[in-house]
């Protein structure tokens, strides 16, 4: 098993509804998957332990069956999160100047 860092961007911001929802769903509260907001912006950083990425990817997206009007627009992989999963090269991450 290996731990895979990501970021999950919605489609919209929540509304204060889904964010009392939200603090309602257990399964958003045990440190794998938490929400980052900035005006106009939501996302969720994410950090699960899979096989491989498309399972952590899959097990995160899992979480918003519950969670209803929440839409996962892209998965995000930053440079940042490129290298702790072992997947940064320099076809992938321009090396630095």
């Amino acid at each position: 098993m290996r731990e895979w860092y990501f970021t999950l961007h919605l489609q919209e911001p929540l509304t204060p509804e889904q964010s009392d929802f939200l603090a309602g769903l257990e399964r958003f509260h045990d440190g794998q998957i938490g929400l980052v907001e900035s005006p106009g912006h939501a996302e969720f950083s994410c950090l699960f332990e899979a096989e491989t990425l498309t399972e952590a990817i899959a097990e995160a997206l899992e979480r918003f069956d519950d969670f209803p009007g929440v839409l996962v627009r892209s998965v995000e992989i930053d440079h940042f999160a490129l290298r702790e999963n072992d997947m940064a090269t320099p076809a992938v991450v321009p090396a630095p100047q």
